[in-house]
C-alpha cells in the first residue's frame, strides 16, 4: 500500500489512556496448561446467574412503561419503536437469562410489529395481551416449555398473530 494513499487526509491516532497489559496477569505454563475457558465463563456465568431473575424482571417492567404509554399517548411512530424495542431486548437476552418460553412471546410479539404494514394496522387488544403475558410469565417464572400455562399461552398468542397477518395479506 502507498504512502501516498492518505497524503492530505486528516488523521489522528488514538492511544488508549491505559495499558490493559498490565491489568492481566500473566500464567505461568503451569497455570495455562490447568486453565479451562469453557469452566472459567460458566462459574462467572453462574455467579451472575443470580441476577438473571431481577434482570428480566427489570425488562418486563420496560416492556410494561413502553405500553402505559402508548395507552396513555396514543400508537404513534416514536411509541411504537419504544415497545418493539422493549420487546427485542427481551427476545434477545431472554435465552441467556433463563426464560426461553417467554423469548418465543416477545419473539412472536416483535413478528406481529415487524410485519404489520403501518401502527394503525396493529391490533392493541393482541398488543396488550402478549404485554401482560409477558409479565405475568416473568412474574410466576414461566421460564420454559415445562410450564403448561406459558406453553398454551405462547401457542395461543402465535395462532392469533399468524391468523392475523395472514387476513391482512389477502
Amino acid at each position: 500500500m502507498s504512502a501516498d494513499l492518505f497524503e492530505g487526509e486528516e488523521y489522528e491516532l488514538v492511544t488508549p489512556p491505559s495499558d490493559l497489559r498490565k491489568k492481566v496477569r500473566i500464567m505461568n505454563k503451569r497455570e495455562a496448561a490447568k486453565f479451562d475457558p469453557v469452566k472459567a465463563a460458566e462459574i462467572a456465568l453462574e455467579r451472575l446467574s443470580q441476577n438473571f431473575g431481577g434482570w428480566m424482571s427489570n425488562e418486563a417492567a420496560e416492556l410494561m412503561a413502553a405500553w402505559d404509554v402508548v395507552q396513555s399517548e396514543g400508537l404513534t411512530a416514536e411509541n411504537l419503536d419504544t415497545l418493539y424495542q422493549s420487546a427485542h431486548n427481551i427476545k434477545g437476552q431472554a435465552l441467556t437469562l433463563g426464560y426461553p418460553l417467554v423469548g418465543s412471546v416477545a419473539a412472536s410479539f416483535c413478528r406481529l410489529i415487524e410485519t404489520v404494514p403501518s401502527p394503525s394496522a396493529l391490533p392493541l387488544p393482541l398488543v396488550e395481551q402478549y404485554v401482560v403475558a409477558i409479565r405475568a410469565m416473568v412474574a410466576e417464572g414461566a421460564k420454559d416449555d415445562q410450564n403448561e400455562t406459558g406453553s398454551a399461552l405462547l401457542d395461543r398468542l402465535t395462532e392469533v398473530t399468524e391468523d392475523y397477518l395472514a387476513r391482512l395479506e389477502k
